[in-house]
């Protein structure tokens, strides 16, 4: 997606009925308009996405911002609404720009530059590639799966077939070649 067409995009006005209530959790998440609830995260969960949060925002710094539970609005050219929450997302100041509108910046129409999900055990395999494929199609650069129990990640990039890692030792992240991973601190007593 070009750049000037992703400022457009993130500049548009969101349809009322596009916009999700968040009011009560478990928070739901949009997938090709269909209603998808958030699985509810526990104590691996937690300790995974706040390690990959603090990871990543320290590789970001200056380059972007890092936060964790941010909603992207997505709209299909057929109109059909979605709506993820990842776990952890990167955002290049590229991309989005630190001088973007509050909207923009706070309920980006764009998909994260790297979108991270910790995988659950309510998550369903069908709904997880669906939601990789709406990243990837909204301009993502990479989606990580990270699986607690069979410590392994997921790498998915845009025309790439998926690289499955076992989780131990230094992992360079593909599309980001100054971007490594300690696998064997992120999943230290987990």
């Amino acid at each position: 997606m070009a750049i000037d067409t992703m400022l457009t995009t993130m500049l548009t006005p969101i349809p009322r009925w596009l916009e999700p209530r968040d009011d009560d959790k478990p928070y739901v998440e949009i997938v090709h308009g269909r209603r998808e609830r958030k699985v509810r995260p526990k104590r691996t969960h937690g300790l995974l996405q706040g390690r990959l949060s603090r990871w990543l925002d320290d590789w970001a710094a200056g380059r972007g911002e890092v936060m964790t539970e941010l909603r992207c609005f997505f709209l299909r050219a057929d109109g059909s609404p979605s709506s993820l929450v990842p776990d952890v997302a990167y955002m290049s100041y590229a991309r989005m720009p630190r001088d973007l509108a509050e909207d923009a910046r706070e309920r980006p129409r764009i998909a994260p530059d790297i979108a991270v999900e910790v995988w659950s055990p309510g998550d369903r395999r069908r709904t997880i590639e669906e939601k990789i494929e709406l990243y990837l199609g909204n301009g993502a650069v990479l989606v990580m799966l990270v699986f607690p129990k069979a410590r392994t990640i997921e790498f998915h990039q845009k025309g790439h077939d998926p690289l499955i890692v076992p989780a131990s030792g230094i992992v360079t992240c593909p599309g980001f070649d100054d971007l490594t991973l300690d696998a064997d601190w992120l999943f230290a007593n987990v």
